[in-house]
């Protein structure tokens, strides 16, 4: 699910192409040879991707690495099978890349600004791809784990550079990328892992080995792109986290905290128990039907936040909460009376209170933050997604193993989830955001979600 913009939102400098020094009159002139060489160089800067060729393959890199953490969803029954473990394991391989995400983020979410986007994005394509190996490889449990924490901090150090570099190639349409890529990523990755399980042959090699295939192709693009930002020094201080919580942003915060959590816990919920939840109501193994939970909720959180893109923050911040509300308490209402159609009418709802929930959330508190307090208010916003993304996902794998079982868990989940929004909302109604330092809010100005598988 969700995402990086950079935390510093700093001033980028585009960095134009190698020209020529200028000579005196007393140089020598230069060889026909010298005179071709100088102008390849020149014309080889020019052909550089930029513009958007480079949006476009920016946003494509958001997709495949998201796709790339929600391939394992499908996956995990085959791997429980053949290796035995319980949904504690299940949660725990999946908490691991939220908090290996997490770590990234708020260390390296930064460093693109001080070397530049292009090394810091082909280091990290090399870090999945060799997660996606480990995955391949993979014979037990440990490295199941080794891999998601691997592709968690590769994931986490490209999106901070991505999302810096779609702001930097063009700011309208990057914050909009910015925004619905981590979904459609999401989906399409869990949709691709069902459908190479049901279809094609040795599917736990074979999504990764063909995921390697499609980032070995954008590495390729991403050595052509033209940098967008100059080297400059700090870049070992970058790599300390800033957190903050100005005085005058804890009435917004608080308002925000609770939908937070709550919509990146029932999106850790989807990740990491969805196919499971769909078997218990529909008896079927069918691994396609089972990924469609995730699917669907991703599905209806993109189409949420493009409804939704101009509209102001209370407002798709209401009207996120009231979604989740509603979602949750028909989804809870499904488990009771084991109804699949009933099950996906409400994961459609929560995806929709998800994506505007999350969106609504963050533009409450980051436009309001002075220049100088956006990264640290953005690592705060992290840190709670995060923890909600990871916490009661690996929290409801031990409840399930020790007495409360997969449905009577998922509905007492349901309920924490409908409290959380219901404190968001009674916050909302009583609090009266202030006006954002600087400039009156832009609902299209707005970072994505951080990943969520």
């Amino acid at each position: 699910m969700t995402q990086g913009v950079s935390t510093t939102q700093a001033q980028s400098v585009t960095v134009d192409p190698p020209r020529l020094a200028s000579r005196s009159a007393a140089q020598p002139r230069p060889t026909a040879l010298a005179q071709a060489g100088g102008r390849a160089l020149a014309q080889a800067g020019g052909r550089r991707l930029s513009g958007r060729p480079a949006l476009y393959l920016l946003a494509s890199l958001i997709v495949t690495l998201l796709a790339a953490s929600a391939a394992p969803t499908p996956l995990y029954a085959i791997y429980q099978a053949h290796w035995g473990f319980t949904p504690i394991t299940t949660t725990l391989v999946f908490g691991v890349y939220a908090v290996a995400v997490l770590t990234s983020l708020l260390t390296l979410g930064k460093l693109s600004d001080h070397t530049g986007r292009r090394p810091v994005l082909l280091a990290a394509i090399t870090v999945q791809a060799f997660s996606l190996l480990v995955f391949a490889t993979a014979s037990g449990v440990p490295e199941l784990l080794i891999a998601r924490i691997v592709q968690g901090l590769g994931t986490g150090a490209a999106l901070g550079a991505i999302g810096a570099g779609l702001l930097d190639v063009d700011r309208e349409r990057g914050t909009f990328a910015n925004a619905v890529a981590p979904g459609m990523g999401t989906g399409t990755g869990v949709a691709l892992s069902a459908l190479a399980v049901r279809y094609l042959p040795a599917p736990t090699h074979l999504i990764y080995l063909a995921l390697i295939g499609v980032f070995v192709l954008q590495a390729s693009g991403i050595a052509a792109m033209r940098e967008t930002v100059s080297r400059t020094p700090g870049a070992l201080a970058s790599l300390r986290p800033e957190i903050r919580l100005p005085r005058t942003l804890r009435g917004p915060v608080l308002v925000a905290t609770p939908v937070l959590f709550a919509v990146w816990s029932l999106g850790g919920l989807y990740a990491a128990l969805g196919p499971a939840l769909v078997y218990a109501l529909t008896g079927s193994v069918d691994v396609v039907l089972g990924g469609l939970s995730l699917f669907v909720l991703t599905l209806t959180a993109v189409i949420s936040i493009v409804a939704l893109r101009a509209a102001t923050a209370r407002t798709v911040m209401l009207t996120g909460i009231l979604a989740l509300i509603i979602g949750a308490a028909i989804t809870m209402l499904a488990l009771v009376i084991k109804s699949a159609p009933v099950f996906f009418l409400g994961t459609a709802i929560s995806g929709a209170g998800f994506g505007s929930g999350f969106q609504g959330g963050i533009r409450t508190v980051v436009p309001l933050a002075a220049p100088h307090e956006r990264a640290g208010v953005l690592s705060l916003v992290y840190i709670v997604s995060y923890l909600g993304l990871g916490v009661p996902a690996v929290a409801a794998g031990f409840a399930i193993v020790h007495g409360g079982g997969l449905t009577g868990t998922a509905i007492y989940y349901g309920g924490a989830v409908i409290l959380l929004a219901a404190l968001a909302l009674a916050g909302l109604l009583r609090v009266r955001t202030p006006a954002a330092a600087g400039r009156p809010e832009c609902p299209g100005r707005v970072p994505h979600a951080p990943a969520a598988r």
